[in-house]
């Protein structure tokens, strides 16, 4: 057993070795994961698009905190109606989304605020990707905020529940901004969607890691030159 397992050690230590040999892009990646680990998010922000991620001063920015918690609020309550869309919701996705447009139209009823899908690069507005609301106040200060949906009893779970994807035409931070994550937590246990509460995340003050991963698709996968065996009745899968 024991030379069995050295065997195979071996043989994976040398398809390690021929791949970063015949690939160097493979293992600079690799060793680009080990150095991102832990990294403050303004750091990755400012260096993928010269954007400063400006940190929350509670002496400073107490209205705006007041603003957006009020707003927060009154978007909860809103929700408390059993005949709100949101409670016809399939999934947290849906959900999630008129979680947005309420909340947008609230902040956008501020005096001298406005609320709005933050615009590419490119000028056009985008729901995908981080962040999902782009706020400017009455004093010119520009707010990135990313409502986000989780269960209460999620609280404290080690999973990615946060992602931003650096992209130069299509990225959507175009600006010195204040950058917060709203965690609106809710409550799976009734027969319809119930928000507990909120809490505002001061993105400036989280590090966060990357994942490296190599992605295909079903088109990628299930291709004629790539399938060497299928089932002898094929129903409507073609």
């Amino acid at each position: 057993m024991l030379e069995a397992m050295r065997t195979i050690s071996g043989i994976l230590l040398a398809s390690c070795l021929s791949l970063h040999a015949a690939d160097p892009a493979v293992t600079e990646l690799m060793q680009s994961r080990d150095a991102l680990r832990d990294r403050p998010f303004s750091e990755i922000v400012e260096s993928a698009t010269g954007r400063k991620v400006i940190p929350v001063d509670p002496a400073r920015h107490g209205a705006i905190l007041h603003h957006i918690g009020r707003a927060l609020d009154e978007t909860l309550r809103a929700f408390d109606d059993p005949a709100h869309p949101i409670h016809q919701s399939g999934r947290v996705n849906e959900a999630s989304r008129h979680l947005e447009d309420v909340l947008r139209d609230r902040l956008s009823a501020i005096p001298g605020w406005t609320c709005a899908i933050p615009a590419t690069a490119e000028g056009r507005e985008q729901r995908a990707g981080y962040p999902d609301l782009r706020i400017e106040t009455d004093t010119g200060i520009v707010i990135y905020l990313d409502p986000k949906l989780y269960a209460a009893k999620n609280r404290d779970s080690a999973l990615r529940t946060f992602y931003y994807e650096p992209k130069a035409l299509t990225g959507k931070i175009q600006a010195n901004a204040i950058h917060l994550l709203a965690g609106i937590a809710h409550d799976e246990s009734g027969t319809r969607l119930r928000l507990t509460g909120w809490e505002l995340v001061d993105l400036s003050r989280v590090n966060v890691r990357v994942k490296i991963e190599f992605q295909a698709s079903n088109r990628d996968l299930y291709a004629p030159e790539t399938v060497v065996a299928q089932s002898s009745e094929q129903g409507d899968l073609n």
